[in-house]
């Protein structure tokens, strides 16, 4: 039982009641990565939700502490609702450049964390 990932998610405020509160910063996004991985010792997984925090944030936080940045999205709705005005979708082949940019190696995984590997004429997983 318990906890799996922690996903810390960006303060939207736009389109509520709390619009006065001004957005957070990818600064902050970060540092909110950072301080979960130290002091959530007992959740495996930290997860920058780049829908939220833009690709580029959660690419940093992959150096931050994260070690899940979500997958490919076909299309995120809540969020974009709500006024935000970050991209949509990603791509397979953007989110594993993403990836590799910062340094990681990119590793799809099911929904509890164990890898998953596939074969096909683009893309291999190494586990």
């Amino acid at each position: 039982g318990g906890f799996q990932t922690f996903i810390p998610l960006a303060f939207h405020p736009e389109n509520t009641a709390l619009a006065h509160i001004p957005k957070t910063t990818g600064f902050l996004d970060l540092k909110n990565i950072a301080v979960a991985r130290l002091l959530l010792d007992n959740i495996a997984h930290i997860k920058a939700y780049w829908i939220m925090m833009t690709p580029r944030i959660a690419q940093i936080a992959l150096r931050f502490g994260a070690d899940d940045i979500d997958g490919t999205v076909v299309q995120e709705k809540i969020y974009h609702d709500a006024g935000a005005t970050t991209s949509q979708s990603m791509r397979r082949g953007e989110l594993l450049q993403l990836i590799r940019k910062a340094g990681r190696e990119p590793v799809e995984r099911d929904t509890l964390y164990r890898a998953v590997e596939r074969r096909d004429a683009t893309f291999t997983v190494l586990v």
